[in-house]
């Protein structure tokens, strides 16, 4: 109920407002039925925009932390999520994978539209960085279709970091279904999970116009992350001259 209160009332109208967002592709989008949309993710804003523009509701798996949050802010912020429909997913230890699926699986299981990013993370940069193969597998085992998404000036409109938007436009773009009903019960395939995943982000990539970078967005944050830490090391305790 919360879900289409904050679509038709709380949260729709002032997204479009803000944001004018322009819908291509809509017809791609089955009117019923199980299917998995995938997107790039650039804002935190691509959560509540894509929701507000299709007519059926989609449910997200979400990072856990945006449901554990410490204090009020914390509090509101995890109503906020579960009261929208959204699913927490753990990121960490090893199982965090095979839950994401299960829950994936679950949404779909009740002919429901699953939204993912593939790339795990947001970019903190506006490139589009290597997907994540979950997606395949769900879409194997689902037997479901995957319809490719890009969202377009998110990043400008609210980048990491940035708690009030920019009023910016916005396009979400949608593609054409992709079926991958050839590699049916090869879900445990490595080399096809990844080419399924590879043909995912180029679809991504064609409707985005990004730049790709054929790494995981995980692991360019931590190295830029270790970069950084370690020039403000040499910079608060530069090496001292031998002699």
């Amino acid at each position: 109920m919360f879900y289409y209160l904050l679509k038709y009332v709380l949260l729709g109208p002032l997204l479009r407002l803000l944001f004018r967002p322009r819908i291509e592709g809509l017809e791609h989008i089955p009117d019923s039925g199980a299917a998995i949309v995938a997107g790039n993710h650039l804002s935190f804003a691509d959560h509540f925009l894509m929701p507000a523009v299709l007519k059926r509701r989609i449910t997200f798996l979400a990072k856990a932390e945006y449901f554990t949050g410490p204090g009020v802010k914390g509090r509101l912020t995890a109503f906020f999520f579960r009261s929208a429909g959204q699913i927490p997913v753990d990121r960490s230890g090893k199982e965090a994978g095979q839950a994401a699926i299960r829950e994936g699986l679950g949404v779909l299981s009740k002919d429901e539209l699953l939204g993912i990013y593939p790339e795990g993370t947001r970019s903190h940069d506006g490139r589009l960085y290597k997907g994540k193969v979950g997606v395949a597998v769900m879409a194997l085992k689902a037997q479901v279709p995957v319809i490719p998404c890009a969202m377009i000036g998110t990043f400008e409109a609210q980048p990491p970091g940035k708690v009030i938007p920019n009023v910016h436009p916005v396009v979400i773009r949608f593609g054409k279904p992709l079926d991958f009903s050839r590699y049916e019960g090869m879900e445990n395939e490595k080399a096809i999970l990844r080419a399924i995943t590879d043909e995912i982000m180029y679809a991504i990539l064609k409707l985005s116009g990004q730049e790709y970078v054929d790494q995981y967005a995980a692991v360019v944050k931590a190295e830029e992350a270790a970069a950084r830490s370690a020039k403000e090391k040499e910079r608060k305790f530069p090496r001292l001259p031998l002699g």
